[in-house]
């Protein structure tokens, strides 16, 4: 489990993130939700280490986040960023970086590391593409290769920062679906998403964020009855029963 204890964060002469305290425990879906500008990537940066914190710790399973070696920390949790380059490589050799927190100088792969890799692969729908350039791929296809990489990682955390962005429907909830398989699995899953619906059907916990602050924390029920979502995002939210559970969507405000 990873605990964040009145954490704050920000850059040079910039707070963003002000005292912040939640879990992101295993089995379980972690949706961060807020406008933009809350706070949501800030508070994955700082989660990772790759922010420093201004206030407040981080413990992962119990041990200071700052006693960590980098290397100890990427075998721990891995990230999925909203935004990368996109580099002329073989999808396979993509992948396979993820498995670098396990390798020594010089970095020479497995057997099993490449097992890991294409199962990684597998699981995310790109196995086929593992000799295409990364370059020549669509968006849809290159995320599928980067949630492989992050899987190849094979870390009991896993933070995708707005991974649905800029996909079509099909993608989003092939990712979904895939962040469900994990957390069934045992592994945490944090997901910063910008759609509400979807972070209420899909997540365990919802954390709401806003000005940096965190506005709520709690169970997808208790978010949604609170009222909070309406308040920090100025819309309407709404749910309807149906045969594949409770559906939410989003209306102005008023409507």
């Amino acid at each position: 489990m990873i605990h964040l204890e009145r954490v704050s964060a920000g850059y040079p002469g910039r707070p963003v993130l002000h005292e912040v305290t939640l879990d992101i425990c295993p089995g379980q879906i972690l949706a961060l939700v807020g406008p933009n500008g809350s706070g949501k990537s800030t508070l994955l940066k700082a989660a990772l280490g790759l922010l420093p914190v201004t206030g407040g710790q981080i413990l992962y399973d119990g041990l200071p986040l700052e006693k960590l070696t980098p290397k100890e920390r990427a075998r721990k949790a891995a990230l999925l960023t909203q935004s990368r380059n996109t580099p002329s490589i073989q999808a396979l050799a993509m992948v396979l970086h993820g498995r670098f927190p396990y390798l020594s100088y010089p970095r020479r792969y497995s057997r099993e590391d490449e097992a890991i890799a294409r199962s990684a692969m597998a699981r995310t729908g790109c196995e086929p593409l593992a000799r295409e350039n990364v370059a020549h791929l669509s968006g849809g296809q290159r995320q599928g290769v980067y949630l492989a990489m992050t899987l190849a990682q094979d870390t009991q955390t896993v933070f995708m920062d707005e991974p649905t962005t800029y996909l079509d429907i099909h993608r989003q909830m092939e990712i979904m679906s895939t962040a469900r398989g994990l957390a069934q699995g045992g592994k945490a899953v944090v997901l910063v998403l910008h759609d509400l619906p979807m972070a209420l059907t899909t997540a365990h916990r919802v954390a709401v964020l806003e000005a940096g602050a965190l506005a709520l924390w709690d169970t997808p029920e208790n978010v949604y009855r609170s009222g909070v979502l309406e308040r920090v995002f100025q819309v309407g939210i709404h749910r309807m029963d149906t045969p594949q559970g409770l559906q939410y969507y989003c209306t102005p405000k008023g409507l």
